[in-house]
């Protein structure tokens, strides 16, 4: 079977490393904001170019600590993506904040300045784009926006670890911004995992406040809290990972690359890299309207796929209320012909032709 990410192959390669890092802190019995999870942060923040970065459990809540941050609650809008995971959304949410979705690009699958504009109201208090599948959102344009209006702008980052506009990294435009070390993501970890990155004292200063029960110092709270920290082992983990991310990173974008040249010329679409923006790759996905009838073929040749995302947010039952009768054309006909295809930094050129080489067989039957 080949896998949708083979985290075996890439465990091997830095098992040596993890191990002795797992040893020291097991026998140090230090598991809390201890000394790995201080040394990845000072590090994720060199490598992202940014003045903070605050770990925390999970992506979602890296989110909703940055949301809390930046001021949003009860009554505010932020317009976002409906093509996307629910948590960015479900963060929105849990601040008392109302998700405004727009509608996407067709190529790039990001909310874009001119769908932002659409539903732009008095009520909106910051615009958070996704960049979908590690392929950056048109962030000038959408900064041009909030500078215009007042807005905050929270990147979602959960998929675009290592992601580059004109040279800068997503996670150092925004106001603040999310990162998720889910297993599967470029950067992952071995369980859950999340960063928030930003270059204001004070929003880091409530971040970590937020992060750790409200309290500033130990057992002393000015505010309501939560409990959401990175674990040592984790930071472990992701230390290794981060030296290597750019070797990672430039591996999907080979296997990417490759797959693109051998579909080349058939009916499908194939993933669109702008000239701004250095697309990493989390997801290599293509659009088709025979997309059933390929992943039937892969599944027979027992090769993963997968489809992100089937049911845009919002037409979600959960989002019922906040959505009734929106049409989304571009978001619902990208939905309805997305398909995603094995990628990790692991991958084989043979095991991309193997792949590419099914379903060129389906369409040029």
């Amino acid at each position: 079977m080949i896998p949708m990410v083979n985290l075996k192959a890439q465990y091997a390669e830095i098992k040596a490393e993890i191990e002795a890092g797992f040893a020291e802190t097991l026998d140090n019995c230090f598991f809390i904001l201890g000394p790995n999870v201080q040394a990845f942060e000072k590090e994720a923040a060199a490598y992202l170019g940014v003045n903070h970065a605050i770990a925390c459990a999970s992506g979602t809540d890296a989110l909703h600590l940055a949301l809390l941050a930046e001021g949003i609650g009860p009554g505010d809008e932020v317009i976002t993506s409906a093509f996307t995971f629910i948590a960015t959304a479900e963060a929105i949410k849990y601040v008392g904040a109302t998700p405004v979705f727009a509608d996407i690009d067709a190529k790039s699958f990001n909310i874009t300045p001119e769908s932002v504009a659409k539903v732009l109201t008095s009520k909106t208090k910051a615009i958070m784009p996704v960049h979908l599948f590690g392929q950056p959102a048109d962030i000038p344009g959408l900064s041009a926006i909030c500078a215009q209006h007042g807005l905050k702008l929270i990147e979602d980052c959960a998929q675009s670890f290592g992601a580059t506009i004109n040279g800068k990294q997503t996670g150092s435009f925004g106001d603040a911004a999310g990162f998720s070390f889910f297993p599967s993501k470029n950067l992952g970890c071995y369980g859950d995992g999340g960063l928030v990155t930003t270059s204001s004292d004070e929003s880091a200063a409530k971040i970590k406040q937020y992060r750790n029960h409200g309290s500033k110092e130990r057992y002393y709270h000015d505010v309501i809290g939560y409990n959401s920290r990175l674990d040592e082992l984790q930071a472990v983990v992701l230390r290794a990972k981060l030296k290597r991310i750019d070797q990672y990173n430039a591996a999907r974008r080979h296997a990417a690359h490759l797959y693109s040249e051998l579909l080349a010329g058939l009916p499908l679409t194939t993933p669109y890299e702008d000239d701004a923006g250095v697309h990493v790759y989390h997801q290599y996905t293509l659009l088709s309207d025979r997309r059933e009838e390929i992943m039937a073929a892969l599944q027979a040749q027992q090769i993963a796929s997968a489809v992100y995302y089937p049911v845009p947010l919002h037409q979600q039952k959960v989002f019922q209320d906040d959505c009734a009768n929106l049409s989304l054309p571009v978001t619902e006909a990208v939905a309805a012909q997305c398909f995603s295809l094995p990628i990790c930094s692991s991958i084989s050129d043979e095991t991309v032709t193997r792949i590419a080489t099914v379903i060129r067989n389906v369409l040029s039957a």
